[in-house]
């Protein structure tokens, strides 16, 4: 459930890249407006660990997993191959998204994702062809695979257990996949729109803002407080 909320707010995030850079960046900043430390502390809390775990009991299911699609072909079979397969992609997909863009990767020369020039770096990233074809397969790996997963685990969890329930289940979790591959893709073609020199000029105007701003507080801060005439008196 965090990693599907998570998925969920990071593309919601990202497709905001659609009413231009000045948006996505006032979403960004908000986000590390809570500081480094808290910042840290819910990545690893929310996304870091709960990712980590999903990721070994995972592969711990397939490396028993038999895949025997075509001798059984049935749909519910087919979805579970997929599920397996598509893990196993973005499990990768997201080791090579956080060298690319988070800045643990800088050690590895990744870490090409500027908080304070969101648009403008994500879209130098995202300019080569094959970056586009790798994060829309991705993306699209990690949908599927966050859609169906929700579907398996009502099952599993007892709570959509007759064949009418799981349909109606089963309508859900695609109009939840539709939603957030809309908003991946949607975040995608943003990026892909993206003048460069324009989003660097308008996140360099809003840094020097909140510079200003961080300036002004901290000054407000540090002067003395004038004693009003009851005080002094």
């Amino acid at each position: 459930m965090p990693i599907g909320a998570y998925v969920f707010v990071h593309l919601a995030v990202n497709a905001s890249v659609l009413a231009g850079p000045a948006m996505y960046q006032k979403q960004v900043d908000q986000i590390h407006a809570l500081g480094d430390v808290m910042v840290t502390l819910l990545e690893w809390v929310f996304i870091f660990i709960p990712i980590g775990f999903h990721a070994i009991v995972g592969f711990w299911i397939i490396s028993g997993m038999m895949p025997n699609v075509s001798s059984y072909p049935y749909g519910s079979n087919v979805r579970y191959f997929f599920q397996r397969g598509t893990g196993m992609i973005v499990a990768a997909f997201i080791l090579f998204h956080l060298w690319q863009m988070h800045h643990i990767g800088k050690v590895l020369g990744g870490g090409h994702f500027d908080p304070d020039h969101a648009a403008s770096s994500a879209a130098i990233v995202l300019d080569p062809i094959l970056m586009k074809i790798i994060y829309t397969v991705g993306t699209l790996c990690a949908v599927y695979h966050l859609a169906n997963g929700i579907w398996t685990f009502g099952i599993t969890w007892g709570i959509w257990t007759s064949d009418a329930a799981q349909r109606r289940a089963g309508y859900v979790c695609a109009a939840v996949g539709i939603l957030v591959a809309t908003l991946g893709m949607g975040s995608l073609y943003g990026m892909s729109r993206i003048n460069v020199p324009q989003a660097e000029a308008i996140e360099n105007r809003m840094e020097r803002a909140r510079e200003l701003s961080d300036g002004e507080m901290a000054a407000g801060a540090a002067a003395p407080r004038t004693q009003s005439p009851a005080e002094r008196n």
